[in-house]
């Protein structure tokens, strides 16, 4: 199997626990993740071997090899194609995409660079797949900001709302429709892309596709990138990538405020990184028939407000909450309810918020702490143009020291 983007924060993790169930696993990335690092100037808080290092020390402790390829699948379809026909893999799994909505609204050119890379990698993959004529299975790593955050006083259901329209002639006709999408960030508008794709190559050429829409991830490790240090996992601190536990833990174990974006009252679903390769696993093993329509997971265990997150991490480390102006735009406030049924049917046995677990994310920012820019832990980027950055005029000093 193809695991796409299998050098990032997720990919890597669900690369070598595919490897370990003994999947036959080639990687395909174009490090553009670690080029990102090097615009940014802000680097993983773990230390991130090379590719060549990581992918030998597994080998070395696993006895099982993973293969490499450095293809830009945005720009190179007919080096993926030849890939794709060479080693005919019987799954894909898609993780290559531009994952940061604040790094996908710092300018008009990351705008473009997320929408040129994700939609032409999606797109290609797709391509790819119908151009081969082999039936492969295509699991892609969304998201749920793909439906936005309201819920219209329902739980949002997993991709279709079953809907009853009203014809000229009066009748009632029960349709199924994709979940209407309300993207809040130029990179969740290309997931809701890649749903109108994924719905056309389905028909059109009888793909098997499985969109995961996948909330917030926490965590760090796996329990194949704990098996050695070489093998360990990104954790991004940075304004950019940081995601919001994680950062927040990080923060109170640098001595750095709890920085919490407006009221702290927006509502996000979460899931840890080992139920991530978890549910890819369940996908794969789960996969749709080439006459079914595109199977839709809502890769999510559990909702938390910000806020309550923030007190949480408080409560548990000690840390200061300082409360900042949010950079995106959104509400202030928002409720969210999510069903999760089909993983659950399918044998997740959910990983939830933990004492232990947060201690363990603790433990790791606290070890690596030394490696803290402070200065990238700020979000910076903005939505519109009247917004500020998402510390108050006046108080970067403070925050950062």
């Amino acid at each position: 199997m193809f695991v796409l983007g299998g050098d990032g924060f997720c990919g890597w993790p669900t690369s070598l626990h595919l490897s370990n169930l003994g999947h036959e696993v080639t990687i395909i990335d174009n490090l553009s993740r670690r080029n990102i690092d090097n615009e940014l100037e802000a680097e993983s808080l773990t230390p991130i071997q090379p590719m060549g290092t990581r992918l030998n020390v597994w080998e070395e402790i696993s006895g099982s090899k993973i293969d490499f390829l450095n293809i830009d699948l945005a720009d190179e379809y007919d080096q993926f194609l030849d890939a794709i026909n060479e080693q005919q893999p019987d799954v894909i799994v898609h993780f290559a995409e531009q994952r940061s909505a604040p790094y996908s609204m710092k300018s008009p050119k990351h705008k473009r660079y997320t929408v040129n890379n994700n939609m032409n990698a999606t797109h290609n993959v797709l391509c790819a797949i119908a151009d081969s004529g082999l039936d492969i299975h295509l699991v892609h790593l969304g998201t749920m900001g793909v439906y936005g955050y309201g819920t219209a006083g329902m739980k949002i259901p997993e991709g279709y709302l079953d809907i009853e329209v009203k014809t000229e002639t009066g009748e009632r006709v029960e349709q199924q429709i994709l979940y209407p999408t309300n993207p809040g960030s130029i990179y969740h508008m290309t997931k809701t892309q890649d749903q109108l794709l994924f719905h056309y190559y389905n028909k059109n050429d009888s793909l098997r596709i499985t969109d995961l829409h996948q909330g917030i991830v926490w965590g760090t490790n796996t329990k194949e990138t704990k098996m050695d240090e070489r093998l360990i996992n990104r954790f991004d601190y940075d304004g950019d990538y940081g995601t919001v536990l994680n950062r927040f833990l990080m923060q109170a174990a640098v001595g750095y405020p709890i920085t919490v974006h407006g009221t702290g009252g927006q509502t996000r679903a979460f899931i840890h990184i080992q139920d991530t390769v978890r549910c890819i696993q369940l996908a794969i093993e789960n996969a749709p028939g080439r006459d079914e329509r595109v199977m839709i997971f809502n890769q999510m265990t559990e909702t938390h407000r910000v806020n309550d997150l923030a007190k949480l991490v408080s409560e548990l480390t000690g840390g200061e909450i300082a409360y900042v102006s949010n950079p995106r735009k959104e509400a202030a406030e928002n409720d969210l309810h999510v069903k999760n049924d089909l993983f659950l049917s399918k044998g997740l046995n959910p990983t939830t918020l933990s004492t232990g677990l947060l201690q363990e994310v603790t433990e790791i920012a606290e070890k690596y702490a030394h490696r803290a820019d402070h200065t990238k832990i700020p979000a910076k980027s903005t939505w519109t143009k009247e917004q500020q950055p998402g510390i108050p005029e006046g108080e970067e000093e403070d925050l950062v020291n």
